[in-house]
């Protein structure tokens, strides 16, 4: 099942790539909503910078695997993860459509191994649209913020 969006802000590429690759911001608010992440790798994040994250979901405890596995600065990056019986995989694009405005293209797939994660998936199915309204409002929301501290630093 995939989810993806768009949103244009005001904020050169440079800056917004900035802020949508910045991991240790993503981690912290990780940690605020719950779950326990951890940075198995050292060093600054590259092509191959993992990460162990356990989460409960649906009343259970779930660990995820996530690797950074494209790193294009300041174009794109692509993270991969593995749970139990599902991979996913996160694409965040930008693209410069003038010296002050960026197009954000954010996708997000996961797809299932086993018959437990596929029900799963088709339980989430039956609430696409929902689950869809939800990611784009939670997009514009990261944009929201992102334009809004661009503007406070100028």
């Amino acid at each position: 099942m995939k989810f993806s969006t768009r949103e244009d802000i005001e904020v050169p590429i440079a800056d917004t790539f900035a802020r949508v690759s910045d991991f240790v911001a993503f981690e912290r608010r990780a940690l605020q909503h719950g779950a326990q992440i951890t940075r198995v790798d050292d060093g600054p994040v590259n092509i191959g910078a993992q990460w162990h994250i356990a989460f409960k979901f649906r009343g259970r405890a779930r660990t995820l695997d996530a690797v950074l596995t494209n790193f294009d600065q300041p174009n794109s990056y692509q993270v991969t993860g593995s749970t139990d019986g599902m991979d996913s995989t996160t694409e965040v694009e930008l693209v410069a459509l003038s010296p002050s405005r960026t197009r954000i293209i954010v996708g997000f797939d996961v797809r299932a191994k086993t018959m437990t994660s596929r029900l799963i998936l088709q339980s989430m199915k039956l609430a696409k649209a929902k689950l869809t309204k939800r990611f784009r409002a939670r997009v514009l929301e990261f944009c929201e913020e992102i334009e809004d501290s661009y503007r406070k630093a100028q």
